[in-house]
């Protein structure tokens, strides 16, 4: 299944994309893709369902993120080594975990707002997987009882903020709208391996990252039992796995972006974003 949340910032209702891509409305069932829906028996009862006995949303509406009541969005960074060379750091011995502010979550073709003061900010297409059901020190053979499904992030960045001053990574990643999520999330059973999906990005046209998923350092199965040692994990609970190379950082010269532009970004099998830039009011 493909689940989303669709309609105005805040007021989003659930849904789910039918086999003709139409929109089919979840409200009736579900108040949300959130919490208790994101569990086995929870996503088996929105599988059992006939979408063609569900109403068809008229129109092009704006999609949300894609998972409601995120209370956690953890990054994992520097996770494919050649990322890792473009940055000038080491490839790390053990994940790299960051927090951005569930604030900057946004829809998958909301505006990216540039923050006042920015001089570098910079684009990151990335895997993300949402957790089903509460989590602690999981065992990593156990990883996918886990995982309700998967979904794209753009890790945008301002690099000025992360990292050329005092302070956590943390500043340089939860400004408003760093955190677009969508535009579906799709159910594990669909994705049989994450670690063989196609990854890419395009600034106005241009492509600047291309990647698999297969040369992240530490995988999705890793991964959930690496956070699990640290904290507790919930269910819409969301990880970011980290980017291939192509940033605006590893350019040399580095490259930003400026309003005005446009980020396209997709993972196979996972959809496709799209966000023009602009800058803050």
């Amino acid at each position: 299944m493909k689940l989303l949340r669709y309609g105005p910032k805040g007021q989003e209702k659930p849904g789910l994309l039918d086999a003709q891509g139409g929109i089919r409305d979840l409200s009736g069932q579900v108040d949300d893709i959130a919490g208790e829906v994101l569990g086995d028996a929870g996503l088996d009862r929105l599988r059992a369902l006939d979408p063609e006995s569900l109403p068809l949303v008229e129109g092009e509406p704006r999609l949300g993120p894609c998972v409601g009541r995120v209370g956690k969005l953890v990054c994992i960074g520097l996770n494919y080594s050649d990322h890792a060379e473009e940055s000038g750091l080491p490839v790390p011995e053990e994940p790299v975990i960051f927090m951005k502010a569930t604030s900057a979550l946004s829809g998958p073709d909301d505006p990216v707002v540039i923050p006042r003061g920015s001089e570098k900010t910079d684009w990151e297409v990335e895997l993300a997987f949402v957790i089903g059901k509460e989590a602690r020190y999981v065992a990593q053979a156990d990883w996918a009882d886990y995982v309700a499904g998967y979904c794209v992030c753009n890790d945008v960045s301002e690099r000025a903020f992360q990292l050329e001053s005092t302070g956590q990574w943390v500043k340089g990643k939860s400004a408003d709208s760093f955190a677009p999520l969508g535009p579906w999330m799709v159910t594990r059973d669909e994705i049989p391996d994450p670690q063989a999906l196609d990854v890419w990005l395009d600034v106005d046209g241009t492509r600047r990252q291309s990647g698999n998923t297969r040369t992240m350092i530490f995988p999705v199965a890793e991964l959930v039992a690496y956070v699990t040692r640290f904290m507790s994990l919930q269910p819409g609970d969301v990880i970011s796995t980290g980017t291939p190379p192509g940033v605006g950082l590893g350019h040399k010269p580095p490259i930003f972006l400026s309003p005005g532009q446009v980020m396209a970004l997709g993972i196979e099998g996972l959809g496709a974003q799209r966000q023009e830039v602009v800058a803050a009011e």
